[in-house]
């Protein structure tokens, strides 16, 4: 019980009143049944086209279907439609994966195919085998199975509606019952729905109009509105309506697009956005994406569809919240208060395909927005790699990837970069390549006869102190430092976290997150601080985490100094225990960081290294990382007392040496750790690249500087 009042008193402290009353009055609605009165469910029928419609607005289809064609609102390409432009893609890279949704698999979170059929079974994982009931009010589907089955005790049989997998062995079942709700949704965003109209762009075959037509019928049919699992998320909704409509408009001049289909096209756009209207305040209780992703659904179809009684209200309050979530989420620096590069590329996607479409339309969004937008891009600019478009993997990453409309890998921040460089300011950060693809669909021209192009920000010292993301630089490397006093909820703990980047390979890596929802270990499991490239005390968290998304008694970090070379900063997590971090650039792309940790009495620490996976060799408390070109020598050790020093590799019962760049997917990585019990401890981590004709450091060379460095007061405090 003391418990639970010191985390709501926490709750209370950092997230407000006004935020606890609504999430318990919620909760009250959600138990009681009252929001089932609010988005009561029933069938399509019940509501024809007539019942959405403004007065004086024909609503049978043939009458409907010339009116809307007549009054359309502008989108992105008006012509029929229009060829992808051949020199900035290999188009038959999306005929191909267009062929393969139409042969029943579809690729899940921008990365791998999955088998599925066609049309998919929209309520099922084709993973685990689970299927969710899809009879039931949205309100009455948990979104998270180890707590449904935890607090509600349910059995397999009534956590699937699979026959075969709820009458599995108990091995099996227990293997089985349990699946994370994003390979739900996943197919059900119909991000596939850029695929089928690039491949159309590019071959003019009405297979993939068809398909279009078909797969949208078929969810229809088996996702009546309110019920099932695809109407639980206002944000999946408006990430469904966002491809539903980008490939209406694709599809519109198709023959294959009827007066019939255009007038159950607009009903199922009208009711998905009701619903996304009467339940927008659960939205804005998070603060977060979601808040921006359902404000655009809302925007967007009151913009396109003026057409329905409810469009006016819709567009003013999708507006009103785009413009207030933009200056609320994203910070001064650029940076984004989810504190996740992959939702900053997110609601970024979603920003400009929102700008793009309101100066279409004559609804411009402010230029404070614009500004905040443009802000953003030169910050994500700062911690890109310009030759392979990689970033760290900060923060929660979902594998979301809104608008997929290149052949890029979801890994390449390229496309995202290059199209906010070209509508904000009007040049290009790269040189021609895949990645252009987004700017020939968005901005109806290619980037090749836009020939200025902005300098992309390299070697340059950077700090973006809202975001906690601090940068030093040398010849051909660079280390991105995590430090800062939590604004808004904490995505991951990972105060004082390095990645390291030599030759524009990420040679010490953040381990990404794998799985919101998995099981035991994976339940969010790369989120905590042990994952990290840091100091661990005690083997416990730098914060409380109390779900899978939310921290208390948040951490805060402090930046001591930051210079051309030298980057200083601690936090204070561990209350009874400082930990102080200094980072080094030295000369020949050499890297040094020490690790002081300080307290009354003796704790367990233990330092951490996520290393990227490639042959190596280990030597006492170092390892040679055997690259094509290179050799880089990582050791760690310590200025006083013994340590552990132990190395793993994609340990089976832990979440140590896994790293995942994919949701859903994880990867063997290299963890190197040094572990001792004391009350004061310093340690260093040492980086270096050898080739053949290159000077190698000894043990006594580095500890002699080591030792120097310790001599200069701004070190006293190691002592």
């Amino acid at each position: 019980m003391l418990t639970k009042l010191r985390t709501l008193a926490s709750l209370y402290r950092q997230l407000g009143l006004r935020w606890l009353a609504f999430r318990f009055a919620y909760a009250f609605r959600l138990r009681t049944g009252l929001i089932r009165l609010q988005t009561p469910q029933y069938k399509w029928a019940d509501r024809p086209l007539e019942t959405w419609l403004k007065k004086n607005i024909p609503s049978q289809p043939d009458d409907y279907a010339v009116w809307r064609r007549q009054n359309s609102p502008k989108f992105f390409f008006d012509s029929p439609y229009r060829k992808i432009h051949l020199a900035s893609c290999d188009i038959n890279v999306a005929v191909q994966e267009a062929d393969r949704i139409l042969n029943g698999e579809i690729k899940y979170f921008a990365h791998k195919f999955q088998k599925t059929g066609f049309p998919p079974d929209w309520h099922k994982d084709p993973v685990s085998g689970i299927k969710f009931d899809s009879t039931k009010h949205w309100s009455q589907i948990s979104d998270d199975h180890v707590v449904a089955r935890r607090v509600l005790a349910l059995s397999a049989e009534a956590i699937s509606s699979d026959k075969e997998v709820a009458s599995a062995g108990i091995k099996n079942a227990s293997q089985r019952r349990h699946t994370d709700i994003k390979f739900i949704w996943e197919p059900n965003r119909f991000a596939f729905i850029y695929t089928l109209a690039r491949a159309y762009a590019a071959t003019n075959d009405e297979k993939y109009v068809e398909a279009f037509w078909n797969l949208m019928s078929d969810w229809a049919e088996y996702n009546p509105p309110n019920t099932g699992a695809n109407w639980k998320d206002g944000q999946e909704i408006a990430l469904r309506l966002m491809a539903w409509t980008f490939g209406f408009y694709a599809f519109i001049n198709s023959p294959s697009t009827t007066q019939l289909r255009i007038t159950q096209f607009t009903t199922y756009v009208a009711a998905q956005a009701e619903r996304i209207y009467k339940n927008i305040d659960y939205a804005i209780s998070t603060r977060s994406n979601h808040t921006i992703s359902e404000a655009f659904g809302l925007w967007m179809v009151g913009l396109l569809f003026p057409e329905l009684k409810d469009a006016e209200k819709y567009f003013l309050t999708g507006r009103d919240l785009l413009e207030q979530e933009a200056a609320k989420q994203i910070f001064p620096d650029g940076s984004y208060s989810m504190y996740s590069l992959n939702y900053h590329r997110f609601i970024l996607h979603l920003y400009l395909y929102a700008i793009q479409l309101g100066e279409l339309n004559h609804f411009p969004l402010s230029t404070q927005l614009k500004t905040l937008i443009s802000n953003s891009i030169k910050y994500l600019s700062h911690l890109i790699d310009p030759s392979t478009g990689q970033m760290p993997v900060y923060g929660s990453n979902d594998g979301a990837l809104v608008l997929p409309l290149n052949n890029c890998d979801f890994t390449d921040y390229r496309p995202l970069l290059q199209l906010g460089s070209f509508i904000t300011n009007g040049k290009l950060l790269f040189e021609p390549g895949a990645w252009d693809e987004d700017i020939y669909w968005l901005c109806g021209t290619s980037p090749l006869s836009h020939w200025e192009r902005a300098r992309v920000r390299v070697n340059v010292q950077s700090s973006f102190p809202d975001g906690g993301v601090h940068i030093l630089h040398s010849t051909n490397s660079k280390a991105t430092i995590r430090c800062t006093d939590f604004q808004e909820r904490p995505s991951h703990a990972d105060q004082l976290h390095v990645d390291l980047w030599l030759n524009g390979i990420n040679i010490a890596c953040d381990a990404g997150t794998y799985l919101y929802s998995g099981e035991g270990i994976w339940r969010n499991g790369l989120a905590h601080t042990s994952a990290h490239n840091t100091v661990t005390v005690d083997s416990k968290d730098q914060m409380k985490m109390i779900s899978r998304f939310v921290w208390v008694d948040w951490s805060k970090g402090k930046v001591l100094q930051q210079s051309d070379k030298l980057w200083q900063g601690e936090h204070n997590g561990y209350k009874s225990v400082t930990h102080k971090r200094t980072v080094m650039a030295l000369n020949d792309d050499r890297w040094l960081i020490l690790d002081h940790l300080n307290a009354n009495e003796p704790h367990h620490y233990a330092l951490h290294w996520l290393l990227n996976d490639v042959p190596f060799e280990e030597n006492k408390n170092s390892i040679h990382l055997k690259y094509e070109s290179s050799t880089c020598k990582f050791q760690m050790g310590m200025l006083n007392g013994e340590g552990k020093f132990s190395i793993v590799r994609a340990d089976p019962n832990s979440t140590r040496g896994w790293r995942s760049k994919y949701y859903g997917h994880k990867e063997p990585a290299i963890s190197a750790m040094l572990e001792t019990d004391q009350a004061q401890a310093t340690f260093w981590t040492f980086f270096e690249i050898q080739s053949q004709d290159d000077g190698r450091w000894t043990v006594d060379h580095l500890l002699s500087i080591v030792h120097g460095l310790l001599s200069n007061p701004v070190f006293a405090k190691y002592d």
